[in-house]
């Protein structure tokens, strides 16, 4: 990779597998702050996920979408002379978190009780959602089964972009992005380089075959995506998730050159949009978390 943009990522505190790939691992806030003894994200509230054991990674930081509300940085994409084998991927998970957060423990010296760092250490489940769309990465099902093997449980998070290579994957969960109600306005917020609507709509399709737990995430944004949630439930009844998170757009990173803070939903016009498409769908609201603006449903029949 280019040293210029590779460094810019490092100092934002990525953590690369390898010196020729892209593939990269950057623990998440909510891990810092389950280290302390604080609050863990709402994954933990809705699904049981611990953060502090939690590792979050990227395959690839390639992508196939420029979404308005995206905190990452699209200057930093670019293409992989080559990609991170699985087999190096899972080798340096342990070495890569223990770097990453072996300044913060020295911070948090007081703080920080032997158990909980020893845990962390010991991470037991991986969230394939750091940046870029991980099913660009050819060997992803290959990932997920070593991951699988090695006692890791996954998510995977996917813009839907690509539903053949999801039918390949085995995740624990997997989750399938849907942040328009029409094409129109996916091509407006979302700004795919391809015309990807539908193969989004046969990655929704697909969701739950098999009996693979599935979700969809919808992230709303103040007067862009935010209308029409009877569009939006009609396709979520036809789709086979079976949990739906709504989730507001938060003003952070490099999203804040694209859009307002004024973009941001509080957390009741969350709360009404997701009430919303639980009554014009077999949905119903399962659990809100308010400091992240979240909404999660799960499917009753």
């Amino acid at each position: 990779m280019p040293s210029e943009p590779c460094d810019a990522l490092r100092r934002q505190g990525y953590q690369f597998f390898s010196k020729t790939t892209s593939a990269a691992l950057k623990p998440c806030m909510w891990c810092k702050r389950a280290l302390e003894g604080g609050d863990m994200c709402y994954k933990h509230q809705f699904y049981g996920i611990e953060s502090h054991r939690c590792v979050q990674l990227t395959p690839t930081l390639l992508c196939n979408q420029r979404c308005l509300f995206c905190w990452r940085s699209f200057e930093h994409d670019r293409v992989d002379t080559e990609e991170c084998s699985p087999e190096t991927i899972l080798a340096g998970i342990h070495k890569l978190q223990k770097r990453a957060l072996a300044g913060y423990n020295a911070v948090l010296e007081n703080t920080v009780t032997d158990e909980r760092w020893k845990e962390a250490l010991d991470p037991r489940h991986v969230a394939i959602s750091l940046s870029g769309e991980p099913t660009l990465y050819h060997k992803l099902p290959e990932l997920i089964d070593l991951f699988n093997k090695t006692g890791y449980t996954t998510f995977l998070v996917s813009n839907g972009t690509n539903p053949g290579m999801l039918k390949r994957c085995s995740p624990y969960q997997i989750y399938v992005s849907l942040d328009a109600p029409d094409r129109e306005t996916y091509h407006a917020v979302c700004r795919p380089l391809g015309d990807y609507w539908e193969l989004v709509q046969e990655s929704l399709n697909m969701l739950g075959h098999g009996g693979q737990r599935s979700a969809v995430r919808i992230t709303l944004v103040r007067g862009l995506n935010d209308f029409a949630p009877e569009r939006y439930a009609a396709m979520l009844q036809d789709s086979g998730a079976r949990f739906v998170e709504v989730k507001g757009y938060m003003f952070l990173g490099y999203s804040r050159n694209r859009l307002k803070r004024e973009n941001m939903p509080g957390h009741e016009a969350v709360r009404s949009f997701a009430e919303k498409l639980a009554a014009a769908s077999d949905y119903r609201i399962k659990d809100e978390n308010r400091l992240s603006r979240v909404v999660c449903l799960e499917r009753m029949r």
